[in-house]
């Protein structure tokens, strides 16, 4: 979600078909509501196509059993040298000492445990970044059995919101299940499915539940939702250690349970509408896993990035930047330096010509 003055504009809206001139919910039905709430039924339809997919399906599937074991990752053939990562995070810190906005970043290989880190505890307003710690905080909850992926909430007006998200155009009254609010929250960054798993869960059980998994400056505020350009009374942040860390648990399958864990890295793994950010230069075959967010001079993306050469956590979080294209374009670099090294080159195979066996 992107502000311009005192207005919110959307620009990480899924792609869907135009969508009518419509007037705002609370007004009464004009000529053309017909039409809108067939746009709105349209809008729904990638929900659908979700819970064809059957890996999703079988996570799914374990929520409520018993606790399987850790999540076992195959081991990486090929993978970064100490050469490769040392002139890599060079490049990083190149680029990110010549942004001029506020630059945070955090980048872990999960096969060596190597870490490069800029700025990774500085303070920034979490924007849609918040909206991963929720989506963990609803699993625990539906492990502790006071809520479950079927349990049914009703949309009313108060739960209307506007920015991203295609739920703002949906008719008040509509029932959705937990799991279908949280895919919208997620893939779509839909702000109308936030608030209505806040209005269930409550501020309270939030901030207690972010406390509980380890989370020191990551904070939520009812004010810090706001979706105001200006600054606001109590500010949501986040650090880039924080959030990559939090990504890291889920990967490993240590946050809730395993199934939990795989439940939540899937639906990161459908948060493909936008192709900016990490998603701009990712080469064709590879996963990611992600979050972006975007409010207040603050722009972000963080990630698991699933490569032939290893998998990887990055947070890069920017602040008071100077416009936010300049933003997601100094994100793309950042992200586009370690694709560079992380793809199963022609110059590394070259090099390993002519070398003695065992060399």
């Amino acid at each position: 979600m992107k502000t311009t003055g005192n207005k919110t504009k959307n620009t990480d809206a899924a792609s869907t078909p135009a969508r009518p001139s419509c007037p705002p919910p609370w007004e009464a039905p004009g000529p053309k509501a017909a039409e809108c709430l067939a746009w709105a039924a349209l809008a729904l339809l990638p929900v659908a196509g979700y819970f064809a997919y059957q890996g999703g399906l079988r996570a799914l599937s374990g929520l409520n059993q018993p606790d399987p074991p850790a999540l076992q990752r195959a081991s990486v053939p090929n993978p970064i040298r100490d050469v490769e990562w040392d002139n890599m995070t060079a490049s990083l810190d190149k680029l990110a000492s010549g942004y001029r906005g506020h630059v945070g970043i955090y980048l872990k290989d999960l096969n060596s445990g190597r870490v490069w880190q800029h700025n990774p505890d500085r303070l920034f307003p979490s924007a849609s970044l918040i909206k991963v710690p929720i989506m963990v905080s609803i699993l625990s909850k539906i492990k502790s059995g006071e809520l479950s992926l079927e349990t049914r909430m009703k949309l009313t007006r108060r739960d209307r919101a506007g920015g991203s998200g295609s739920l703002k155009w949906a008719r008040e009254g509509t029932t959705l299940s937990v799991t279908e609010i949280l895919f919208k929250m997620i893939t779509e960054s839909d702000n109308t499915a936030t608030k209505m798993l806040i209005a269930n869960a409550g501020i309270d059980y939030l901030q207690r539940a972010f406390g509980e998994l380890g989370l020191v400056h990551t904070g939520i505020f009812q004010e810090g939702m706001s979706l105001a350009s200006g600054r606001v009374e109590r500010e949501n942040y986040t650090t880039p250690r924080e959030m990559a860390g939090l990504l890291e648990r889920i990967y490993l399958g240590e946050i809730v349970d395993a199934a939990s864990s795989e439940y939540m890295l899937d639906v990161l793994k459908h948060n493909n509408k936008s192709r900016t950010r990490l998603r701009k230069a990712l080469p064709p075959g590879w996963e990611l896993g992600h979050k972006t967010g975007l409010l207040r001079r603050s722009c972000h993306d963080v990630g698991i990035v699933f490569s032939p050469r290893g998998d990887y956590v990055i947070a890069v979080l920017t602040g008071e930047v100077p416009d936010y294209a300049s933003a997601k374009n100094f994100i793309a670099r950042v992200a586009r330096s370690t694709y560079e090294y992380y793809r199963t080159e022609t110059n590394y195979a070259a090099a390993q010509k002519g070398r003695p066996s065992g060399a």
